[in-house]
Order: C-alpha cells, then sequence, then structure tokens
C-alpha cells in the first residue's frame, strides 16, 4: 500500500465517523474534507546548486509530487499543462523544485514586490506551526520576479498581507525551455528552485527549526491565465464586452476545495526526514491532532455559516447539529463549546488525553499532547 493511499484511507475513516455523526453533520461542507496530499522530504547529500536546471543527484534521487490538479478538484477541468514539484532539505533551507509545462512562456513585471500573480506564476505557502495563522508566501514568475509576504492570518479573518516582510537569505533561479515573451515559437516548459532559509520564516524572535518527523503544512499553486496577443504582447483575455477579465485557473497540489488558497487548513502535509536521499524508507506519519482537528474544523466552517445567516455565533453545539460526545476508532471524545454573539472556543478531549482548540478566528492550537 502506498503512503498515499495509506492516507486517504485513514482520511476516508476520519470522513465516515463525521459523516455519521448527526445524521450527516458536514452536509453542505463536504469539499472542504477531501483528503490532502502528504510528502516525506528527505535530506541532502551534497551542496546545492540553485541555478534553475536541477542537476544535482540529489534532485535526480528527490521524488516527484503528484501532477497538481484544479484548485476544486473534479468539478473542474483537469488542468491543460501539467505542474510537478520535489523538495529536499539541510539544516539550513528548504528547497523546492517545480516544472511547468507551457507552451507559450510570458512575464513582464521585472521588479521584486509587484503583484506577480497578475501574470502565470508559481507559488509556495508555508504554516510551520499548522495553527492557519502566521504563515508565508513566496510567488514567482517566468522572470524569477519575487512576490512575498507574510500573513498573520488568513483573508476571511481580516488577516493583512505583510508585504514589506522580506524572506532572508531567499534564493531562486528560472530556466526556461524555450523563448520567453516570444509568440512565434511554442516552448516546452519553465522549472523554479527556491532555497527557503528555515531562519527567514519569522518577523520577530525565534524561527521553527524542523527536526525529524516533523511536520509542516505546505501547498503550491500555479496560476494560468487566457491570454491574447496585442501589438505583440501577451495580454490577458477579457470577456466579450472587454470590461472583465475572464478568471485565471488555479492550479495546485493539493485540493483546497473552494477558489481560495488562505485555508490553510487545506494545505498538505510535509513531514521531515533525516534520511538522506539515499536512504529513502520513511513513511509518512500523521500527526494524531491532525485527525482530530477535522471535528472543530467543521465547528468553525458551521460557526461562520451560522453567523451569515442570524448575524452572531451560534451559543450551542445543538445548534450546528453537533453531537457534543462520540466515540472513534475506539476511543471516545468529548466537544465543548464557548460562546457569545461575537466570539467562542471550541474544544475537543479525547479519552487518551489529546486536546486541542480553535476559535472564531479559525486560530489552531493543541494545547495537551498525551
Amino acid at each position: 500500500m502506498t503512503i498515499r493511499t495509506g492516507i486517504f484511507l485513514i482520511w476516508g475513516t476520519i470522513l465516515t465517523v463525521l459523516q455519521g455523526s448527526a445524521q450527516n453533520s458536514r452536509e453542505g461542507f463536504e469539499h472542504l474534507f477531501e483528503p490532502v496530499e502528504t510528502y516525506v522530504v528527505y535530506k541532502t547529500t551534497g551542496e546545492i546548486n540553485v541555478d534553475g536546471k536541477a542537476g544535482e543527484k540529489d534532485w535526480q534521487l528527490a521524488k516527484w509530487s503528484e501532477a497538481f490538479n484544479d484548485i476544486e478538484g473534479d468539478v473542474k477541468p483537469a488542468p491543460a499543462y501539467q505542474t510537478r514539484m520535489k523538495m529536499v532539505w539541510d539544516e539550513s533551507n528548504l528547497y523546492i523544485y517545480a516544472e511547468l509545462e507551457e507552451p507559450h512562456i510570458w512575464a513582464y513585471y521585472d521588479k521584486n514586490d509587484m503583484i506577480v500573480y497578475h501574470e502565470n506564476d508559481f507559488e509556495v505557502f508555508i504554516d510551520p506551526e499548522r495553527d492557519a495563522h502566521a504563515y508565508y508566501e513566496f510567488e514567482v514568475n517566468a522572470r524569477n520576479t519575487l512576490f512575498d509576504l507574510f500573513m498573520n492570518k488568513p483573508y476571511r479573518n481580516g488577516g493583512k498581507a505583510n508585504i514589506e516582510w522580506n524572506a532572508k537569505g531567499f534564493k531562486s533561479a528560472v530556466y526556461i525551455d524555450g523563448t520567453l515573451n516570444d509568440a512565434s515559437d511554442e516552448d516546452v516548459k519553465w522549472t523554479v528552485e527556491m532555497q527557503i532559509p528555515f531562519s527567514s520564516l519569522r518577523l520577530d524572535g525565534p524561527f521553527v527549526q524542523p527536526k525529524n518527523r516533523d511536520v509542516w503544512k505546505i501547498n503550491f499553486s500555479r496560476v494560468e491565465w487566457q491570454t491574447e496577443l496585442i501589438d505583440a504582447i501577451y495580454v490577458r483575455k477579457t470577456d466579450s464586452g472587454k470590461k472583465k477579465l475572464l478568471p485565471e485557473n488555479n492550479w495546485v497540489w493539493s485540493l483546497q476545495g473552494v477558489i481560495n488558497m488562505h485555508y490553510p487548513e487545506r494545505w498538505s502535509m510535509v513531514q521531515f526526514s533525516e534520511n538522506p536521499l539515499t536512504q529513502q524508507k520513511v513513511s509518512f506519519s500523521l500527526p494524531e491532532e491532525e485527525i482530530w482537528a477535522k471535528y472543530v474544523w467543521l465547528i468553525y466552517y458551521k460557526q461562520q455559516s451560522y453567523k451569515s445567516e442570524n448575524g452572531q455565533y451560534s451559543p450551542t453545539l445543538t445548534l450546528l447539529d453537533i453531537p457534543e460526545k462520540g466515540t472513534a476508532d475506539g476511543v471516545s471524545y468529548t466537544l465543548k463549546l464557548n460562546a457569545d454573539n461575537t466570539i467562542y472556543t471550541a474544544t475537543l478531549e479525547t479519552a487518551n488525553g489529546l486536546k486541542i482548540w480553535i476559535n472564531e478566528q479559525g486560530l489552531f492550537k493543541v494545547l495537551t499532547n498525551k
């Protein structure tokens, strides 16, 4: 059984339990409980030269991800062009290499922190602490123009992008198999290589240094626009009235289930292994809190919906059609909700001592590890 198949089976058990609770209490929210991708990232055996070409032996040994899919999954057409990535790490950096098939490669933005998702780009999202807050975003176009930013919390919770933040020591390079901004020929692909120092992932204070078996939330997105040529320049297409841009395609590694990358709880999980790439024999181990997290995230989604309809949060789980007690895989659990009109906290505690917490801001915490 593959790692991916095993994780999907685990997630299937979670969804079955949720579905059986309170006569399918997750009805209407199924798209936010689809399985996420997982990846074990192994240590390098030598130096990585960030040149966009991934010629090192370590890159040859590293496993490719699954091909990217539409951000909403099978409800939308499959991507027209393949995108895939791989990762490795050393004590100081996370390295990412991505390959983007593209018959017409174009990019004009050439100054850092320009909004490069207004062009075709490749994007990386990282939440080291898996709390759905305090995360980092890196975007690069085919000219290797970087747009990096820090989010204190998602936009849905009033978060604001800190564009002034810059990742110290970040490196990237792009290689183009074809020609840039030349519509007279057909291109093959462009590739992106990134070096993200762990020490750069902070505003103030200490950073999160990954250890063996640590799991981070990470996801990737490719923005792809429909274009036309005007005076030999690639321009984003508009509707027939020439008033509104046609929507971009969003192709992602791990299914978001909603057209919004800023749902960090929906990102994939990446496990760090101290094993060198020459010894890739580690199975992904799903953290226990991520299994039980689905219960409190259901409360969060339902509370958001309840407030939208009623102007305030629900004071009880009963009004959300969520049972306070249950058993999953032989382990009993208790859910508690403390709420007033404008704020709330919800906790889940298992019989074997795990306690997790969420609030109206979508901040997720592990309060007790068993």
